[in-house]
């Protein structure tokens, strides 16, 4: 296969790249960086969003529907040469056919991640949960400290503006596990945050049949790296299950607070605004650290982010002071406002670990935890409705809306009122379902308190209350509200 980024292949400027997709968060930050290249992108998806039109007011054509003249050549640019597409987009598409029959590279989505991770020094973050919040760290960090990195993130980075930044230092990536073929990726260093079982199952076009298939994966990706940096803490990732995942990579490092970690998180000392902890490589102390995010997963995720600057060469103590002025990706505890002073929070949390961590992360304020939560999927909600129940218990009030299908169709007998039902068996007297959105919007403005954090959670569309609730004026999220690729 032709690759883009070697001598081989026609210049930048003579070479016009078309992307399926453009309004997805993975799709619009390789939109960024090809025309940071210098190569003529254009791009389009099925609808208009913010994103889109963020792409079009940073000079990429973005085209509404799909057709198959949007590859032809324009007064702007050569007639489109390479077409990138997920590998959830059947061959048989029309525009994926008319690249074909012209002769066209067509490039799978990770193909062409695969060779920006090979083009330079790369940092590639896998794990089930994690993954948005440590590369954007990972890149904050690395900038503070001078190194000038380039960086591919699951979300807006407020640093950067975008989901994508072009340097000319390490490139950080965030890599899905949900298409399998990231586990033939190549990177210098793994940054491995844990293993669960999402995007497992179903019918999706790139998820994985078993958990072990999907370990395996895993796996793979990291014997193909130079080093793997994990996280030994993870329940996950302990004696036979550790050695499963990381013992083929050639060099293993690990983070975390337990003894024995080559990065290890010291003194941890969380308060109301986030955490504040030591940082000790090999048993001698680097300096000290602070997150301005609450939960102890930011702690460790910051850890990381610290860890990875050290490896390659940059200053710990203005990386220390990036990450402490680090306010988070979008949608990943996003302060949005407030409503009769309560803060509202929007969260991307949508299964298990994920709710887990948000509600401890609430917990750490202070204050009366309120949750909406909006379960994502049908198949999802049918596999783990139970845990999800049961890793909201510790909030103070549950608001539980109707599931976001994503497009699946409904399984019988899979509703929300499932987690209702068994965290009020299990006791809970703060938890209802709530099918109507203007209601729990009504019932949040009049029952809002100073002493009360309100934090929406899911995949879905649920960010639309929380800025609701605060005020209609307010801009839409900066990630896309489907899982996009």
């Amino acid at each position: 296969m032709t690759k883009l980024f070697t001598s081989e292949h026609p210049s930048p400027q003579d070479t016009h790249i078309h992307l399926m997709g453009i309004g997805g968060i993975g799709v619009s930050a390789f939109a960024r960086l090809l025309k940071a290249r210098g190569y003529h992108v254009s791009g389009c998806d099925a609808q208009v969003s913010e994103l889109t039109r963020q792409l079009e007011a940073e000079g990429i054509a973005v085209h509404i529907g799909h057709d198959a003249s949007h590859l032809q050549a324009t007064p702007e640019r050569p007639a489109a040469s390479v077409l990138v597409a997920s590998e959830a987009v059947p061959k048989s598409h029309p525009e994926v056919q008319a690249a074909l029959q012209a002769g066209m590279t067509v490039l799978p989505r990770m193909q062409l991640l695969a060779e920006l991770l090979e083009a330079s020094p790369s940092i590639g973050v896998i794990g089930t949960h994690g993954k948005t919040t440590t590369s954007s760290m990972i890149a904050v960090a690395l900038l503070g400290a001078g190194l000038d990195p380039s960086a591919f993130v699951g979300g807006i980075v407020p640093e950067f503006g975008a989901n994508a930044r072009a340097g000319q230092g390490p490139f950080v990536a965030e890599v899905d596990e949900s298409d399998r073929n990231f586990a033939a990726l190549h990177c210098e260093t793994a940054v491995f945050t844990n293993a669960e079982d999402d995007h497992v199952g179903g019918n999706q076009a790139t998820y994985w049949e078993t958990v072990e298939e999907q370990h395996a994966g895993f796996a793979r990706f990291v014997s193909q790296a130079r080093r793997v940096l994990y996280y030994a803490d993870w329940h996950g990732l302990e004696g036979q299950g550790l050695d499963e995942l990381v013992a083929g990579c050639p060099e293993q490092l690990s983070y975390g607070t337990s003894e024995g970690c080559t990065y290890r998180a010291h003194d941890v000392r969380p308060d109301p605004a986030g955490t504040s902890f030591t940082v000790m490589y090999r048993g001698n102390v680097l300096g000290k650290a602070r997150v301005s995010l609450p939960g102890h997963h930011n702690a460790m995720n910051a850890l990381a982010a610290l860890a990875v600057t050290h490896l390659y060469g940059g200053e710990f103590a203005a990386a220390s002071q990036a990450l402490a002025a680090f306010k988070g990706p979008g949608r990943r505890w996003q302060h949005i406002g407030e409503v009769r002073g309560a803060q509202v929070i929007d969260d991307y949390a949508h299964n298990p670990t994920k709710l887990q961590a948000a509600v401890q992360a609430a917990q750490q304020t202070g204050r009366r935890v309120r949750v909406v939560f909006q379960p994502h999927r049908y198949l999802r909600t049918q596999q783990s409705w139970p845990r999800l129940a049961d890793a909201l218990m510790n909030a103070d009030e549950v608001l539980v809306m109707d599931i976001a299908s994503a497009n699946e169709t409904p399984i019988e007998g899979v509703h929300a009122r499932l987690i209702v039902d068994r965290m009020q068996g299990r006791g809970h007297l703060g938890v209802r379902y709530w099918p109507e959105r203007n209601d729990i919007v009504e019932y949040l403005r009049r029952t809002a308190e100073g002493g009360d954090i309100i934090v929406t959670m899911g995949a879905g569309d649920v960010w639309q209350l929380a800025r609701e609730l605060v005020g209609p004026e307010l801009p839409q999220p900066s990630t896309p509200l489907r899982e996009a690729r």
